[in-house]
């Protein structure tokens, strides 16, 4: 196993499984967290084919506080010594005016989005702390830095993350473990197709007509921060496509 183990939430799709494979080509061990365990396997066997990178899959849906309690406690002591934990597991579901939004929805994203990243980073911080710190890198939005029509609870979850990792990097510089934001503007994963619930034809259109982000460009930003040195911490990084100049505004061809 490598000396540095990075713990990726959501790592069985997108920002997460591209991330997985930056960091497994540099010679991190990975703690791969997903709901579906038959990606995270694939992608395991994978990454100790091409990379020679050793993973350890773990099922996990973040919103159950229990289930992440149970499964970070018993994990196996030579993989306890967890260098950095990637936050990457968030979603947005729905695309409404709030007058006429789905409660379903609104509970999914905040149970996702704040709870669950919340319920990762409490378990983890104390292995870090014993360790003798860390690094946290929290994958929020432009949404949390600008908020747009019909996106409100999934901004207002992004706008906690954002509060979350400045509170973070607060009161965890003197163990010390670094803290670190990404917010992406539109990068092109299955961001789109869960928020409109499976309909990939309008998942299709947000990213027509512009060069947008691919999860290899947020991919390089991760591996960057994590190249700094010991007495170098990056705050946050805000990363847009040429082509999106705020959260609304898109120049399409």
């Amino acid at each position: 196993m490598s000396s540095k183990i990075v713990f990726i939430t959501g790592a069985s799709s997108g920002l997460g499984e591209a991330a997985a494979k930056q960091l497994a080509s540099e010679g991190y061990s990975l703690i791969l967290a997903a709901r579906r365990t038959e990606r995270l396997q694939q992608l395991a066997d994978e990454l100790l084919q091409r990379y020679g990178a050793p993973s350890y899959c773990m099922e996990l849906d973040v919103r159950h506080r229990d289930k992440v309690q149970q499964l970070i406690s018993q994990l196996p002591e030579k993989w306890k010594k967890i260098d950095i934990l990637i936050n990457n597991a968030g979603l947005a579901s729905g695309l409404s005016s709030i007058e006429n939004g789905d409660i379903d929805d609104w509970d999914v994203m905040i149970d996702t989005n704040i709870k669950g990243l919340l319920y990762v980073t409490r378990q983890i911080l104390p292995l870090m702390i014993e360790n003798g710190g860390g690094h946290i890198i929290n994958i929020s939005s432009i949404a949390g830095k600008e908020v747009y029509a019909n996106g409100n609870v999934y901004c207002a979850t992004k706008h906690a993350v954002d509060a979350l990792n400045k509170a973070m990097r607060i009161e965890l510089v003197k163990y010390p473990i670094k803290v670190t934001a990404i917010n992406p503007g539109a990068v092109e994963t299955e961001f789109s197709i869960v928020r409109f619930h499976g309909d990939e034809e309008r998942a299709k259109k947000v990213y027509e007509g512009f060069d947008n982000l691919v999860a290899g460009d947020i991919a390089e930003a991760i591996s960057f921060v994590l190249s700094r040195p010991a007495h170098v911490n990056i705050n946050e990084l805000t990363i847009m496509p040429t082509a999106q100049a705020v959260a609304g505004v898109i120049h399409r061809k």
